[in-house]
């Protein structure tokens, strides 16, 4: 059995994007862009945003701030946090990823700010 880590990967994603779909992909990008070499540490990457916005799109989708995009973004990165056993905080304001840092703490989770702060899964 290995120590193998599902690890958060937080950071902006709305943020600064004035709601553009095409800034708001560019950060998703910086987002996934820390999963492999999160998962060749020996951990399962995750992004909260791989979870949610295939339920926003069940939910007949929504625009950014509406009803539905608020109903299901951040409470579905908060259900996940509960299932990680870390996060990694990547640069860039974004009060969502600032509030899974709180959480994080709080709980006892690790929260590392590069990728290179996190250890290898031993096998």
């Amino acid at each position: 059995m290995s120590n193998s880590l599902m690890i958060l990967i937080a950071g902006p994603y709305r943020s600064g994007t004035g709601d553009d779909p095409e800034l708001m992909a560019q950060n998703l990008a910086r987002l996934e862009a820390a999963a492999l070499p999160i998962f060749d540490k020996g951990h399962v990457p995750m992004i909260g945003e791989w979870a949610a916005l295939p339920i926003l799109r069940g939910a007949g989708g929504g625009a950014p701030g509406s009803p539905a995009y608020d109903r299901v973004m951040h409470p579905t990165a908060h259900r996940l946090l509960a299932k990680c056993d870390g996060v990694l905080r990547l640069p860039g304001p974004s009060t969502g990823a600032d509030n899974d840092v709180r959480i994080a703490k709080a709980r006892g989770i690790p929260v590392w700010y590069d990728v290179a702060e996190i250890p290898a899964a031993s096998a």
